[in-house]
C-alpha cells in the first residue's frame, strides 16, 4: 500500500464500490417479495351490483397484468370470513359498514369508503298501516349482508318485527316471488345502479317503503345515513315512486388483508378512482372513493394514495417492476450516499498518505540532526552516516504523483545538506586529532 499510485487506489475504492452495489442489489432482489400476478376478489351473489363492480375491478386491472379472480358469495358476512381466513386465499373484497370492527378484526385495512348502499323494502300493494301486506318476506340468504342488515333493523323494532316469517330467498329470485305475488315483500341492500333495484322500483306492482323514522334509525345506528329518494325519479312517465321515500344507506369499503402487497394496494386504489368516482343519484363526482375507514383504519398506502396520489413509479413502470426499483432504491440511494464522497475524498486522501510518507521521511532526518547536535565535537558520525545514506536511499525510490515531485526534491536536497554537515564533522574531527 506505501507504493500503490493513486491511478490504483482510485480502481481499488471503484472496485469496493461495485462489489457493495451488486451486494445490494443482490440482497433486494433476495429480500423483494414479488408481487403477486393473480388475486381473489370476493364479491357477492350471482347477479348483484357486489359483482359487477368486481367485473370492472378486473377488466381495469387487467391491463396493468394483475389477474383477478372473482368469488361469488352469499354477501358481507361471507366476504368477511373469507377474508379473516388466511387459507381461503381471498385478499380484497367489498364490505358493508357494520360488518366488523378493528378489534374483531386486526389483520383487516381499508382501501377507503367507495359508495353508498341504500336499504330498499319492497312490498306489494300500497303501505297501509303494516310495513308488508302479509308475513312472507324475504330478507336475503344467509350470509349475506342484507340479512345482517335487517337483522340489525329488527331489533331495533322489537315487538313490531313479530308476526312476519323471515325467508332466505336470494335477490333475483326473491323479486321474481314479489311480482308474482308469491310472497308479501323482500328487502335488498343495493346501490342505485343495481338493475333489480331500478326495476323493483319502476314496477307498477310493487311500492318502495318510505323510512318514516329514518333519522331516529340514523341516531341509534350510527352506520346508518338517511337519504331521500325523490319523487318520478325511477319513472318519470309514470311518476314511480309516487312520493318522495325516505331511505337508509350505509357505506360500503373495498377492505384487504394488511399483509397484501403494496403495489396491488396502490392498483385497486387507481381503479377504485375510475369506478367509482363519477356522479350519481346520491353522490358528487369525485366525493368517492373517499378516506374513510369506516369499519377497519386505512392502510398507510390508502393514506399515501388519498394525500399525494399513486407513487411516481407505480404511474411509469409496470406494477412488479416499480416493485423491485422501490426495493433497489432503499438499498442503493444509502450506498450512493457514501460512495460519493468516498470517490470525491480519495484524491484528498491520497494527498494525505503521500503528505505522510515524506513527512516521516523528514522526521528521521531530523532525528538524525538532533543526534548530531547533541554529540559533543570529535565524536565519530559513522553511523548517523549510514543512516543518512539509508535515508537518502529510501527517498530515491519514493513514489509519490507528479504533483508531489517539488515536495520530495526538497526532502532529497535537505538530506544532502544532513549528509554534507556530517562529512564537514567528521573532516574537522580528523583534523583535531593528534599526530
Amino acid at each position: 500500500m506505501r507504493h500503490l499510485g493513486f491511478r490504483r487506489l482510485y480502481l481499488l475504492v471503484l472496485a469496493l464500490v461495485g462489489v457493495a452495489f451488486l451486494a445490494g442489489i443482490g440482497w433486494a432482489v433476495s429480500r423483494s417479495a414479488q408481487p403477486p400476478r393473480v388475486i381473489d376478489m370476493a364479491t357477492g351473489p350471482v347477479g348483484g351490483s357486489y359483482e359487477a363492480y368486481g367485473a370492472r375491478y378486473r377488466q381495469l386491472l387487467a391491463r396493468q397484468g394483475l389477474e383477478v379472480r372473482l368469488r361469488p358469495t352469499a354477501g358481507d358476512v361471507e366476504n368477511l370470513a373469507l377474508l379473516r381466513d388466511p387459507r381461503s386465499g381471498v385478499t380484497v373484497a367489498l364490505l358493508q359498514a357494520g360488518t366488523t370492527s378493528a378489534q374483531e378484526s386486526p389483520q383487516l385495512v381499508s382501501l377507503g369508503a367507495l359508495f353508498l348502499q341504500e336499504i330498499w323494502i319492497f312490498r306489494r300493494g300500497e303501505p297501509q298501516g303494516r310495513v308488508f301486506a302479509g308475513p312472507r318476506v324475504s330478507i336475503g340468504p344467509e350470509g349475506s349482508g342484507t340479512r345482517a342488515t335487517m337483522m340489525k333493523l329488527i331489533r331495533l323494532l322489537g315487538a313490531e318485527s313479530r308476526g312476519y316469517e323471515l325467508l332466505a330467498l336470494p335477490p333475483a329470485l326473491a323479486a321474481e316471488e314479489l311480482q308474482a305475488g308469491r310472497i308479501d315483500g323482500m328487502a335488498l341492500v343495493a346501490d342505485w345502479g343495481s338493475p333489480l333495484v331500478q326495476r323493483l322500483v319502476a314496477a307498477p306492482d310493487v311500492s318502495l317503503v318510505s323510512f318514516a323514522r329514518a333519522d331516529a334509525y340514523a341516531a341509534l345506528e350510527p352506520t346508518l345515513q338517511k337519504l331521500v329518494l325523490p319523487e318520478g325519479v325511477g319513472d318519470l312517465a309514470r311518476n314511480r315512486p309516487p312520493h318522495d321515500v325516505s331511505l337508509l344507506a350505509s357505506m360500503t369499503s373495498l377492505v384487504v388483508r394488511d399483509d397484501l402487497n403494496a403495489a396491488v394496494q396502490y392498483l385497486l386504489l387507481e381503479a377504485a378512482s375510475e369506478i367509482h368516482g363519477g356522479p350519481g343519484i346520491f353522490q358528487k363526482a369525485g366525493q368517492f372513493p373517499a378516506a374513510e375507514g369506516v369499519d377497519v383504519p386505512l392502510s398507510e398506502e390508502a393514506r399515501r394514495f388519498y394525500r399525494s396520489g399513486r407513487p411516481f413509479l407505480h404511474r411509469h413502470l409496470p406494477y412488479w417492476m416499480a416493485v423491485l426499483v422501490e426495493r433497489l432504491l432503499i438499498v442503493l440511494v444509502p450506498l450512493i450516499g457514501i460512495a460519493v464522497p468516498l470517490l470525491r475524498g480519495a484524491p484528498g486522501i491520497y494527498r494525505v498518505v503521500v503528505q505522510r510518507r515524506i513527512l516521516l521521511l523528514y522526521g528521521e532526518l531530523k532525528l538524525i540532526e538532533s543526534d548530531l547536535e547533541a554529540r559533543p565535537a570529535g565524536s565519530g558520525t559513522a553511523d548517523l552516516e549510514r543512516r543518512a545514506a539509508d535515508l537518502e536511499r529510501r527517498a530515491d525510490h519514493l513514489r509519490v504523483p507528479l504533483s508531489f515531485s517539488p515536495w520530495l526534491y526538497t526532502l532529497k536536497q535537505h538530506i544532502r545538506l544532513v549528509r554534507a554537515r556530517l562529512g564537514e564533522r567528521d573532516g574537522a574531527g580528523a583534523q583535531a586529532l593528534p599526530p
